[in-house]
């Protein structure tokens, strides 16, 4: 069969290297893909959020799957743009329809979720500019840290926790009053803190069975012992160490289970990747929040694990099948190592030149931000490329990452050196 895949970050080129091992596969498109797709499918100069122009695709080249790997167009209905058309309905489209996008489209949203179907989560409030002052009274009754969070998306800064009752209160004013993150900050939920260990679920849903996938967990602050600002994530690390069997048992029972059945009670359809973030306070788990999509960089570490024909796997989800596949797993551990621009997750430059791909041997190579210039592979974003290795335990993949990730360079090049460094 004909795929596209939307996006074109390191998940997307990971989900086009998976596709690719395909015997399943005819022609693999990518819109609009960076310099690393290139070199395994056919890039198309479309954005994620080009409807009409993914429509024209889709018919002119006889697309029948489409892979989202963003929020973005998921969050914007692309799943019911494709229902909603004639010539599009029998297009598979592999991520939740509108509504259970929202789920990751809205904090608020995605709490009241949690509640109806009493999934473990902090407490929490929701405010607006109007109620700017009793959010002010909300803070004053909690402990610190104070976390605050902009409902919408916010390209994963919209998350700020705090330690002083002051600074909390500046903090809302400036996301609720002066629009700091426009208006994906209209409403500010405020919750509790939890303190503990975070780490990442993934589920595959057709919408009735699913089957959960690797256990990762990623590195979201800039610097070394999670300093400084978040970005979009600096690595990963998959199978979590800490995740026992007992563990993995609770978040089946207490958290992915209801997830499932709570679409299905609330008529919220759903055929895709379903990210839970969760933290392990003392033995329990709680969720932080839920993606409507794979996450970036654990793609990266949690599909080369996957051993299934991943064509296969998709069309399981399309045709509602999932429940006639066996997950086939790798044991061994994988890692992934983000290099990012020099000044990200502030202002950076593009365009540098990236030497040394071809001298990597014994890991993958995922690009994030990259495209070609004049022939050459240069840089085109704040994260750059993800060198993803195996090993025995984390260590010793870590290990080789890194020492792969010493081969390659670009002015300003910057990676955390600390990675699995709490584990």
């Amino acid at each position: 069969m004909n795929i596209l895949i939307l996006g074109s970050g390191g998940r997307e080129h990971a989900f086009a290297w998976k596709l690719t091992q395909s015997n399943n596969l005819s022609k693999l498109f990518v819109a609009p893909g960076n310099a690393g797709t290139a070199e395994i499918a056919i890039n198309v100069p479309i954005g994620v959020n080009d409807f009409e122009a993914i429509k024209e695709l889709v018919l002119k080249e006889n697309i029948e799957l489409v892979f989202v790997g963003p929020e973005d167009p998921l969050v914007n209905g692309i799943h019911d743009f494709f229902l909603n058309d004639n010539q599009l309905n029998k297009v598979a489209v592999i991520g939740p329809e509108k509504l259970a996008a929202t789920l990751e489209g809205s904090k608020e949203f995605a709490k009241e979720f949690m509640m109806r179907h009493q999934i473990p989560t902090a407490q929490y409030k929701s405010f607006t500019s109007e109620t700017v002052n009793q959010g002010f009274r909300f803070l004053e009754e909690l402990n610190p840290p104070y976390v605050l969070k902009a409902d919408g998306l916010a390209a994963g800064k919209g998350v700020v926790i705090l330690n002083d009752l002051n600074e909390a209160k500046i903090e809302l004013k400036s996301m609720l009053v002066d629009k700091k993150f426009g208006s994906a900050s209209a409403t500010v939920v405020i919750e509790e803190f939890l303190d503990g260990i975070e780490l990442s679920v993934f589920v595959l849903t057709d919408g009735d069975s699913y089957k959960v996938l690797p256990t990762a967990k990623d590195y979201k602050r800039i610097g070394e012992g999670d300093t400084g600002l978040n970005t979009g994530g600096m690595g990963a690390i998959s199978p979590v160490p800490f995740a026992s069997k007992g563990f993995m048992d609770k978040i089946e029972h207490r958290i992915v289970k209801p997830t499932v059945e709570g679409l299905k009670k609330d008529n919220m359809p759903y055929k895709g990747f379903i990210f839970i973030g969760l933290i392990k306070v003392g033995e329990d788990p709680k969720v932080i929040e839920y993606n409507v999509r794979m996450g970036d960089p654990e793609t990266e570490v949690v599909l080369p694990r996957i051993k299934n024909d991943l064509v296969e796997l998709l069309q399981a989800v399309a045709n509602e099948k999932l429940s006639e596949v066996e997950l086939q797993l790798d044991e061994r551990a994988a890692t992934t190592v983000m290099t990012v621009s020099g000044g990200y997750p502030g202002a950076y430059e593009k365009g540098k030149e990236i030497k040394g791909i071809e001298s990597i041997g014994d890991s993958l190579v995922f690009h994030a931000g990259t495209t070609i210039k004049n022939g050459k592979v240069v840089t085109n974003g704040g994260r750059v490329m993800a060198i993803t290795s195996f090993g025995s335990d984390f260590k010793s993949a870590l290990s080789k990452s890194y020492q792969n990730v010493e081969k390659l360079s670009f002015e300003g090049m910057n990676y955390r050196k600390d990675l699995g460094f709490d584990l």
